[in-house]
């Protein structure tokens, strides 16, 4: 394409989600700058000019603390928050424009990205020995509390390996998730090399890969979460290609999310694309499932009450995997249904930890009762 051609939407660099226009923020102040929210948790600002970057990224960090200024001067970049930048931003079309230039307009703006990454309780605990005063009470609601450990930055000054196929092969083999992440901060092409073992003849093999996928990118999205996404953009375009298998893909995009909602969440409402699918329909409702382990209300907020009619699907293996979703979101609505498949005792499996395990719907279904009825815990 001509580089004289090359318009697109601003994108986020944390989750490659499309973001919409910087607007003012609620509360005005005298020096100010659009500001914007996208869907992962990130913030961003808009600099239409180009020379106040500096100005902007403040801002970004503030609002990002819910305009908590004595909050934001003690986070420490990338122990506490992510920074990206788009440049080449038009505000009035809300276009990135490579050429920099609209019809003779000079374009020159720079999206600032800022996302919080260190669990907030923790650094109102740290501000408070420091201060002697409360900051939790100042955060309010606008900031999402994250429980998760930021993986150290690689050595500036270390040696890059280059990563191969058969070296890779070797580290998933023997599942060194450790050496795994090392290679894929050292070489790009690490991830989509673990990709390819994903075309293995073995069920139980892909499922295993798309664990060992979803171990990695926990870890390597906390500092460098730009790659991860492009992997689920690529995964979710595989799925969507009628003339495409699309094997371990939809496994690896559940593990990929539900180890990472609060960087990927956003991408949960695109599964149900493939919930038709018969050759796609048991892995989504598992993703589903282990999605709603921990954010059930990113499921809620999808028209799961589409998937109610699965209880009484001919087939055991997705009546099984919709009783397990149901318990994991707590869905009252279909107790009833839940109560009639308790005599079930056809057999299906789930993936647990990259192992295939096998249970029974009617165990299934009264697991999700007692979660509904507040009795026990999620499996």
């Amino acid at each position: 394409m001509p580089k004289e051609q090359i318009i697109v939407r601003p994108w986020c660099p944390f989750c490659g989600q499309k973001v919409g226009k910087p607007s003012h923020a609620p509360v005005r102040k005298m020096t100010e700058f659009p500001v914007g929210r996208c869907q992962c948790g990130a913030v961003y600002s808009c600099d239409a000019t180009g020379h106040n970057v500096g100005s902007a990224i403040v801002e970004t960090l503030v609002y990002a603390c819910n305009d908590n200024a004595d909050f934001a001067w003690e986070l420490m970049p990338e122990d506490d928050y992510l920074t990206g930048r788009i440049e080449n931003y038009d505000e009035r079309l809300n276009q990135v424009v490579a050429t920099k230039n609209v019809d003779g307009r000079a374009v020159s703006g720079v999206l600032y990205f800022v996302r919080l990454h260190t669990d907030i309780k923790d650094i109102a605990r740290r501000i408070k020995e420091k201060k002697g005063e409360t900051v939790e009470k100042m955060l309010g609601t606008a900031v999402e509390e994250r429980s998760s450990v930021i993986e150290p930055a690689p050595d500036e000054k270390r040696v890059r390996k280059k990563a191969n196929k058969k070296l890779i092969k070797e580290l998933v083999d023997k599942e060194d998730i450790d050496a795994l992440v090392a290679y894929c901060f050292d070489d790009k092409k690490s991830l989509r090399l673990m990709q390819r073992l994903l075309y293995a003849p073995l069920e139980s093999t892909r499922w295993r890969v798309a664990w060992i996928i979803g171990q990695v990118t926990a870890r390597t999205s906390t500092r460098e979460p730009g790659p991860v996404s492009e992997l689920l953009h690529r995964m979710f375009e595989a799925c969507s290609d009628s003339a495409a298998t699309p094997w371990g893909m939809v496994e690896t995009i559940g593990y990929v999310i539900s180890l990472r909602t609060d960087i990927f969440g956003a991408f949960t409402r695109h599964l149900l694309n493939y919930i038709g699918d018969s050759s796609t329909q048991n892995q989504t409702l598992w993703a589903l499932a282990e999605i709603a382990d921990t954010r059930p209300d990113l499921i809620r907020d999808t028209p799961f009450y589409n998937l109610f009619h699965f209880l009484q699907h001919p087939e055991a293996q997705v009546r099984g995997q919709v009783a397990r979703l149901m318990g994991r979101i707590k869905a009252t609505e279909v107790a009833i249904q839940l109560m009639e498949l308790g005599t079930d005792r056809e057999e299906f499996w789930y993936c647990k930890n990259g192992t295939l395990v096998s249970s029974t719907v009617a165990e299934a279904a009264g697991t999700a009762l007692q979660v509904i009825q507040g009795e026990t815990e999620n499996d």
